[in-house]
């Protein structure tokens, strides 16, 4: 046996032969076109469209975050600018296959020079490039492939429109060799629970037939494992899928200590199996989806609507909701779409808000009006707090327009720093860990080339959490992760050991959290996390969490 290194997501293990994805389609040939430039645009537009509306049905079939990636790219396809470009090119004699090449290739080169969302972004444009330029060259779109038995697929990263679809009756498991824990392939692998490896760049070396086994729970794809290794994956299997269908409580640790389990949304259609899979309540809701695709900001009452069906489907229960968060990596017209060398540290969250404060006001304003029509209990936190300055102004101004309880988001170490000062001067805190854990390492958390500093198992990381942590408990103040870190069943337990009075993940992820915090009470939680703490790296504070989590299990059980 030898093993493979990667970024596991979520908890689950599978085994299975190997099958590769198929290469990429060649590069169109750069020569004259024997056609008239009108009959070519002609081809170049029909192909579009028919990509564009066949990403559109996929995203309706997969629903769920794999809806607004799809939605986007076939926006992609439609892109008036794209169209232009090619037309433009088509116009020099260029056929249509390579003018669409070119023009998708150039938009790539521009995205991915912006970094960030629009750098993470750019992968998405090349699929929708190859399936264009497959339907102009009337030959399959690259995709993932169909052997007639289960399989463990290996990609150099997987398109949007193929996670959403994948035939979960085949596909026992999924290897990436590029990607991070935050690009849209594992995001779409945690929200359908599909076993997967990112960012396992020796995984290059598999071919098909490979016998492997993906284990995601110890970040690792094992290639020909033996029997002992396989039946110890099968009893794993055999535990998670009974921990599964266990009935639903509220979270809580072995000593009966509450830890509210919540949910990540995106928008309002993912709410009835957010409730279905037992969340508590709603721990981030992310309001983009009402502005990243308009060309004005939604009016008021357009905003009210929407919260309005949100709260109503949490009724009785807690529903965070942050305001936008976008700047210069999501530009939006009517906000701030100016161009800047690094638009991470720019102006966005609540800097981008402030310079454009009519369009927080309104969005208070609706948020407040759905809050007095329903029977949810509202909280609203703002995104990329740095300063304690600007935590008292977000909350004075939400106070203003009718919010009750207004919160910041803890994703800068500055506000980490200051949690005593930030958390005196608001009602809540949440901890937004994949941006703390990219500002903390100065490593952009979209982008696979660093993707092994992107952990938060850093105890640098876990130490800017702790002081939070303490911090809110000091204060009085709750303190909730909203991160991706609170899907990782063990981290989940150091978090409450750090002080995370909540938690909140992708609704997939609920069942192994809810079993993980059961095993442990409050004092074993704190000693966990004391461990991960003294270690030096990410790898090595989940090893020491992992040793100190069977002590304290040994100890329960009175073991030797």
């Amino acid at each position: 046996m030898n093993e493979i290194q990667g970024i596991g997501i979520g908890q689950g293990v599978a085994a299975g032969p190997v099958i590769r994805m198929a290469e990429p389609l060649p590069e169109p040939v750069d020569r004259p076109s024997h056609l008239d430039a009108a009959r070519e645009e002609e081809r170049a537009k029909a192909s579009l469209a028919v990509v564009a509306d066949e990403l559109q049905r996929r995203g309706a079939r997969a629903g769920g975050a794999a809806k607004d990636v799809l939605e986007a790219q076939a926006m992609m396809a439609e892109d008036p600018t794209l169209i232009t470009d090619v037309v433009a090119r088509l116009a020099e004699g260029k056929t249509a296959e390579r003018a669409v090449y070119e023009a998708f290739a150039s938009f790539r080169e521009l995205l991915a020079g912006m970094g960030g969302y629009l750098g993470e972004r750019a992968a998405d444009l090349d699929d929708v490039s190859q399936r264009v330029v497959a339907h102009l060259l009337k030959v399959p779109a690259p995709g993932v492939p169909d052997p007639g038995h289960p399989f463990v697929l290996v990609a150099r990263d997987l398109a949007p429109a193929d996670t959403a679809v994948l035939d979960l009756e085949q596909v026992l498991a999924l290897v990436t060799i590029d990607g991070g824990p935050t690009s849209h392939t594992a995001i779409l692998a945690r929200e359908q629970s599909i076993v997967a490896v990112v960012g396992a760049a020796d995984a290059a070396s598999l071919a098909d037939g490979d016998q492997v086994l993906v284990d995601a729970e110890h970040d690792v794809v094992v290639v020909a494992p033996d029997e002992a290794r396989l039946a110890e994956a099968r009893e794993r299997i055999a535990a998670r899928k009974l921990a599964a269908e266990a009935p639903v409580t509220p979270g809580a640790l072995a000593d009966g200590t509450a830890v509210p389990l919540l949910a990540n949304l995106g928008s309002v259609a993912g709410a009835a199996e957010a409730l279905r899979l037992g969340a508590e309540g709603v721990g981030l809701f992310r309001t983009e989806f009402l502005f990243l695709d308009a060309e004005r900001a939604p009016s008021i009452t357009e905003q009210q609507e929407q919260y309005t069906k949100l709260l109503t489907e949490f009724a009785g229960k807690k529903v965070v909701v942050r305001v936008l968060d976008a700047g210069a990596d999501k530009p939006l017209a009517f906000l701030n779409d100016a161009e800047e060398e690094n638009p991470a540290l720019g102006l966005r969250g609540i800097r981008a808000l402030r310079h454009s404060e009519t369009i927080l006001r309104e969005q208070l304003t609706a948020l407040a009006a759905a809050d007095a029509a329903t029977e949810a209990e509202l909280w609203v936190m703002a995104p990329m707090i740095a300063t304690v300055e600007e935590t008292r102004y977000f909350t004075a101004l939400a106070t203003e327009l009718g919010i009750r309880t207004a919160g910041v988001m803890v994703e800068v170490p500055a506000a980490a720093l200051l949690a005593d000062r930030v958390l005196g001067a608001c009602a809540f805190a949440s901890i937004g860990t994949n941006d703390l854990t990219q500002y903390t390492m100065a490593a952009d958390r979209l982008l696979g080339t660093v993707a092994q500093l992107q952990s938060p198992w850093h105890p640098a990381v876990l130490r800017l959490i702790e002081e939070v942590g303490a911090a809110g408990a000091r204060t009085g103040t709750p303190v909730g992760i909203c991160g991706e870190a609170a899907a990782d069943p063990l981290l989940a337990v150091v978090l409450v050991g750090l002080g995370a009075t909540s938690l909140s993940m992708s609704p997939s992820a609920l069942a192994d959290v809810r079993a993980s915090l059961a095993r442990y009470g409050l004092d074993d939680a704190r000693a966990i996390a004391r461990a991960a703490l003294a270690a030096e790296g990410a790898a090595d504070a989940k090893q020491a969490a992992v040793t100190a989590a069977a002590s304290a299990t040994a100890a329960r059980e009175g073991a030797p």
